[in-house]
């Protein structure tokens, strides 16, 4: 079995593609025990977020878990195989070491991807689909994460989808502190933008989830207000600045819904931002006249100005990174010869049993007991070395300067 990363992001693929491959929470145990049927794959992990879906697992070919994800989407193989890409053995590891510390995300260095891989991994462990390889891959990334984090600036300064929409909501608005707030989900993603909308002062804000009791939580946090998700229609009006993520699979503002906002705050624009993948606000909802919505896409352009600082804290992540691939893919090399060392000790185990029986039988006899340890030893010797000389011995001319060289280093003796 090999070690794979396989899966699209923001760089490969498009929204409306990262929208149709995207994995609901609800359904990643289902999805990856699915996967791990009929051996596509002895191990798996799938990581879904707004920018990326990738599925960590070990299989013998890739192939396999390429069409499983376009069957399980309802895709033709070829709607998805231009923007897949497949990373095997040390790239697999590099490109989640990559992931986990920020260097691969839409805004570089941004914290929310590494929580967003430690929920992957509770998934999988849920699942049963959580082998030893990938626990050790995932244990290695989140330590790296850690360590790039610490000793780089590329997690210096606030840089991050939040503050994106932030700033793009002051270049609608002369001032965030007149305005209404309304966000919609109740998760990280917009635990993180009401922490930096509510910075700025709002006149109000209004937290609306599905569940009332976790937008409660959320919404006393910032002396705001809750509203369950089905009142939409008779709040959304109110509300100046929208922010919307939830794991919804349908969209939950839909253009008319907003038309007849529009309407009610006679034409005074709203300003939408739309974290979910799938999206959360209809797309036509953006060719209404005084509706400025943007997309998850949308923001990167936002963040660039920015990271000069992590950009330049880069290389030294890379040099942390390379050296900790190593160490990775030599831990899974060793793995690799545990069946050889096992099946090695056992032979040496039976050799040993063999002659300890002979030596035991031989005193019960009577024997001289210097004659039988003497014998003992030799016995195990001869049997031990029994393999390597016959090895040595048929070699041909093409192998035996090799063989040689790894006996001489097996057993540490000069040639």
């Amino acid at each position: 079995m090999t070690l794979y990363a396989l899966g699209l992001n923001h760089q490969t693929a498009p929204l409306p593609v990262r929208e149709r491959v995207a994995f609901h929470v609800e359904k990643l145990r289902e999805a990856l025990g699915e996967l791990t049927r009929a051996r596509r794959a002895s191990e798996a992990a799938i990581l879904s977020t707004c920018n990326r879906t990738e599925l960590y697992f070990a299989a013998e070919q890739p192939a396999d878990a390429a069409n499983w994800l376009a069957e399980y989407h309802r895709m033709e193989p070829g709607e998805i195989s231009p923007y897949l890409y497949t990373l095997p053995r040390d790239q697999a590891v590099r490109h989640a070491f990559r992931v986990a510390s920020g260097l691969d995300s839409m805004v570089l260095g941004e914290p929310q991807i590494l929580g967003q891989m430690k929920e992957a991994v509770k998934a999988a462990e849920s699942a049963g689909t959580l082998g030893t390889v990938l626990h050790k891959l995932f244990q290695r990334s989140f330590a790296v994460a850690k360590e790039v984090r610490s000793t780089t600036e590329v997690g210096a300064a606030s840089v991050s989808m939040a503050a994106a929409a932030v700033k793009l909501a002051a270049r609608i608005f002369p001032s965030i502190s007149e305005q209404k707030v309304l966000f919609i989900g109740a998760g990280e993603m917009i635990e993180l933008c009401a922490t930096h909308f509510a910075a700025q002062g709002p006149a109000r804000i209004t937290v609306a989830n599905r569940t009332l009791e976790r937008a409660e939580q959320l919404a006393h946090r910032f002396n705001g207000r809750a509203i369950e998700l089905k009142s939409l229609a008779e709040h959304l009006h109110e509300h100046d600045i929208v922010i919307s993520c939830t794991a919804s699979s349908l969209p939950i503002l839909g253009k008319g819904l907003v038309e007849r906002a529009l309407k009610a705050r006679r034409r005074r624009p709203i300003f939408m931002v739309d974290l979910a993948v799938p999206r959360d606000i209809e797309r036509e909802a953006a060719d209404l006249d005084d509706v400025f919505l943007y997309t998850v896409d949308d923001l990167s352009g936002i963040v660039s100005a920015n990271l000069d600082a992590r950009r330049s804290a880069v290389e030294q992540a890379e040099a942390i990174i390379d050296t900790q691939v190593g160490q990775f893919m030599h831990w899974m090399q060793a793995r690799e010869s545990v069946p050889l060392i096992r099946s090695l000790r056992e032979t040496a185990e039976e050799a040993r049993r063999h002659e300890l029986e002979r030596a035991l039988k031989l005193l019960q006899r009577g024997d001289d007991p210097k004659a039988v340890l003497e014998a003992l030893s030799q016995g195990l010797v001869n049997k031990l070395m029994h393999g390597p000389t016959q090895a040595l011995n048929e070699a041909g001319a093409d192998e035996r300067d090799g063989l040689a060289a790894a006996v001489a280093r097996l057993f540490r003796v000069k040639r």
